[in-house]
């Protein structure tokens, strides 16, 4: 589905909810600013399968302009807000994108970046504008509100910076379906696993350039129920949401567990939690005792997945599967595990080695052949370089990236252990090891 789907029966629902600005976008409004933006692109020259990229932060019109861009079918990129001109100059051109949006909050790069992507035609900025920008408000007042006509969906396609060299863009191998039909896979799983449905409220506190507040964000909006934005995370803020706005779903990171678990008792106790049905936390392990107090802070509402940007498996579990497992990230739901060494052989159960995943979504990195290889075996199974085990039941649980190993005295060392020991300690807000040669 898509957020048109809903003007019928609920135009004045609300879609988008800002946190702090308190700014609200119906299922009307959105769908309105989506169908504009799609003229825009067609206007411009753009058709099904062209490359669109935007680069702002978290937005009042972030999701309006990606959706917009979903409605005409572009491969749609969301560049860091965080990156160097030279960085988002890079990811413009392999991307090969025609059209760029970004905000004054990007407006030196953006100035600079004009003489690097000759092949941008379409530069729009909003809130504001400077040379060689057109106004985003502007030219979504004057193009036409009506549908394009036999609408495929479009698709993301993101960067993932990985651990070296250039950032690497992650392309689906996947036809184009018509609108209608579209985002089912995300949509699905936040109904089938979390519950979703068009009452839910959804609390989104991290970047929308990453990859899963990306995508979970569509699939809220896709599925009819109201997601609330959060301009920039805060943990007691985040705590005032859920009671404010009824949230029942959210996604955060562990490191966003950590700074809560920090607040005085004091202050966690003064916020209600009680309608949250459904949190889940991926992207990062998370060390056993900050999960084994959120649950049982929060209660048996923890979900857990590990997968990447790249979309080639999907492991999953909840609470209950988490307590007779501690430290897991789940059990495979798409895709078969398998745990092999530096040859590419399967090792035994309870030993470490690379993660493969069989048999999960097909995918390649933009224009650079050679990750694409590295990143699978001849038999087709790929891996997002992590290291990790299964147990027994089929559990996974990860240790590092391989990239981050440090091998000492002819012993593994995974910095994420030393992490896990440190980020608690109530003297460290942020903590991140690394490896450095010493004789």
């Amino acid at each position: 589905m898509y957020p048109g789907a809903y003007v019928a029966t609920k135009p004045d629902h609300p879609a988008v909810i800002m946190a702090r600005s308190g700014e609200v976008m119906t299922f009307a409004q959105l769908d309105e600013e989506a169908n504009r933006l799609s003229n825009v692109f067609a206007d411009a020259g753009l058709r099904p399968g062209d490359h669109v990229a935007m680069c702002l932060e978290n937005h009042p019109h972030y999701l309006a302009m990606l959706w917009g861009a979903h409605y005409a079918g572009l491969i749609y990129t969301a560049i860091s807000s965080r990156l160097t001109t030279e960085e988002m100059a890079y990811i413009i051109t392999n991307s090969g994108s025609k059209a760029l949006i970004t905000s004054p909050h990007k407006a030196d790069q953006a100035e600079e970046l004009r003489s690097q992507m000759p092949d941008v035609e379409l530069r729009l900025m909003v809130d504001s504008t400077i040379d060689g920008y057109d106004s985003y408000e502007a030219v979504i007042a004057n193009a036409s509100v009506e549908p394009l006509p036999d609408r495929v969906g479009g698709y993301d396609m993101l960067y993932s910076s990985g651990t070296t060299g250039r950032p690497k863009g992650v392309l689906q191998t996947r036809e184009q379906i018509p609108l209608d039909e579209g985002g089912a896979q995300v949509s699905a799983l936040l109904a089938g696993l979390f519950g979703v449905d068009g009452d839910s409220v959804y609390l989104s506190p991290a970047p929308m350039y990453h990859a899963a507040p990306l995508r979970f964000n569509m699939g809220v909006l896709a599925l009819g129920a109201t997601t609330v934005v959060m301009e920039h995370f805060d943990a007691e803020e985040y705590l005032s949401l859920i009671g404010t706005h009824g949230v029942t779903i959210s996604q955060v990171v562990p490191t966003m567990f950590v700074r809560m678990l920090k607040l005085s008792d004091e202050a966690r106790s003064r916020h209600d939690v009680s309608s949250l049905n459904a949190v889940i936390h991926a992207a990062a392990p998370c060390p056993v005792d900050v999960k084994r107090r959120m649950i049982d802070w929060w209660g048996p509402v923890l979900h857990e997945y590990y997968a990447g940007t790249e979309g080639n498996g999907f492991v999953y579990c909840n609470s209950e599967q988490w307590l007779a497992h501690p430290g897991t990230v789940g059990f495979p739901v798409t895709g078969i595990v398998h745990i092999c060494d530096d040859d590419g052989d399967e090792v035994d159960v309870g030993s470490e080695g690379t993660v493969y995943f069989e048999g999960g979504g097909e995918f390649e990195y933009h224009g650079d052949e050679e990750k694409t290889a590295d990143s699978h075996l001849g038999n087709g199974w790929s891996t997002l370089g992590d290291v990790g085990k299964v147990d027994e039941d089929g559990f996974l649980y990860l240790t590092d990236r391989k990239a981050h190993m440090i091998i000492s005295g002819g012993v593994n060392i995974y910095p994420q252990e030393t992490e896990d020991i440190l980020t608690m300690h109530e003297a460290v807000t942020d903590v991140a090891v690394i490896g450095v040669p010493n004789e």
